[in-house]
């Protein structure tokens, strides 16, 4: 009989703040080191409203009436990456006016090279828990 008691919230390991280097264009002054960005895990309820929010209901082409869900994945993706940034803080109004942008997901994509910010989405995702590749998907699903 297994020990159900490793499954008590209060057992459960909290997911732990990662620091990443996301750019080497960042340089802390003193040190001369790229600095270090740091990023949470959400949990499945802070997930699924940002899903929610990013999710609207279009019509199917040809049936009158009928309604289908549709995810804009760059767009929670942006909105994702925004919620998990700890460090730095996306939301300073003194970093968003340096870049001229107003908004955390804005202010992200100004500051990041467009590989960086590919980079840095799927470092996020994997904090957390979807780095599961297309490929291994794939396997399980031949097996």
């Amino acid at each position: 009989m297994s020990n159900l008691t490793a499954f008590l919230s209060q057992n459960a390991l909290k997911p732990e703040n990662e620091k990443v280097v996301v750019s080497k264009r960042f340089v802390d002054p003193e040190t001369k080191k790229p600095m270090e960005w740091e990023v949470a895990a959400i949990t499945s309820e802070e997930d699924d409203q940002l899903r929610k929010d990013n999710t609207k209901r279009m019509p199917v082409p040809g049936k009158k009436g009928v309604l289908i869900p549709e995810t804009n994945y760059t767009a929670y993706l942006a909105d994702l990456a925004a919620r998990c940034t700890v460090f730095p803080n996306l939301n300073d109004k003194a970093l968003q006016d340096s870049y001229k942008v107003m908004g955390a997901k804005e202010l992200l994509k100004k500051m990041l090279l467009p590989g960086e910010y590919d980079e840095y989405l799927a470092t996020v995702q994997k904090i957390n828990g979807f780095d599961v590749g297309m490929d291994e998907i794939v396997e399980e699903a031949k097996n």
